[in-house]
């Protein structure tokens, strides 16, 4: 039980910390504008003529590609330049808590911004009769995917002292994820590579997963793969900590 309340602790620090400083309200309110416009002037809403957030989850992926690198870029970078991580390594709580309190507090803060675009999902009920199912489904892959770039800036930011080195890493590590299953990048590929190479490499695309998951498809595979991702990266994040320390 220890574990379970140091890491209760540690996310409610970290998830309040957001909200100490005006990070928190320009992520929303960026966010909430940028979606917006996505969906409702480059997504071509009312052209389209139907009702419902297919073009509001298309752009999520471009999204998360800046504003989560950017909120995850302060958490280890920022206690590295500080100092504090020494301080924190000596505390009687395990490498893996912290990582995953201050991941989970990033994750629950995006998923709050998530659900402040439920006015979305009411205006499209309002003009038509969409199918809440594979809205819901997008929702949940949006947030999946999310998690995937967060930890993922989560383990960059560990790498640095400095956070805008840490949001660069972040921004690039995150577009191979996304981009890795576009033809441009494949072509690169073709020719010289085996085909279970370039089957590995379009599989670890986020657009792929996400995609099938906003179309309303839920499948098992699709969910382990960003959980994969997830948990792959936080230990990568333990890791490196591990060997902050030992320099």
């Amino acid at each position: 039980m220890t574990g379970w309340w140091s890491f209760l602790a540690i996310f409610k620090r970290e998830l309040l910390g957001y909200f100490a400083t005006p990070l928190a309200f320009i992520f929303i309110v960026i966010f909430l504008m940028l979606s917006g416009i996505f969906t409702f002037y480059l997504g071509d809403f009312y052209q389209r003529g139907q009702a419902d957030l297919q073009s509001f989850f298309t752009f999520h992926p471009w999204l998360y590609l800046i504003l989560v690198p950017a909120i995850a870029m302060r958490l280890w970078a920022e206690e590295r330049r500080s100092g504090t991580i020494e301080l924190i390594m000596t505390l009687p709580v395990s490498r893996w808590i912290w990582v995953a309190g201050k991941f989970a507090a990033g994750w629950v803060f995006i998923g709050l911004n998530l659900l402040l675009t439920f006015p979305m999902w009411l205006t499209v009920n309002y003009l038509g009769s969409p199918d809440n199912g594979v809205i819901l489904a997008g929702y949940l892959g949006s947030w999946l995917m999310a998690g995937g770039f967060l930890a993922i800036s989560c383990c960059m930011s560990a790498l640095s002292k400095s956070q805008v080195i840490a949001f660069v890493m972040s921004l690039l590590v995150c577009f191979l994820f996304t981009m890795s299953g576009y033809t441009m990048v494949l072509d690169v590929f073709y020719g010289w590579a085996p085909l279970w190479m370039i089957d590995a490499i379009a599989s670890i695309s986020f657009l792929n997963h996400f995609d099938s998951i906003t179309k309303g498809v839920i499948s098992l595979q699709d969910i382990l793969y960003f959980v994969s991702v997830i948990v792959a990266w936080l230990t990568a994040n333990t890791l490196l900590i591990a060997l902050n320390k030992a320099e």
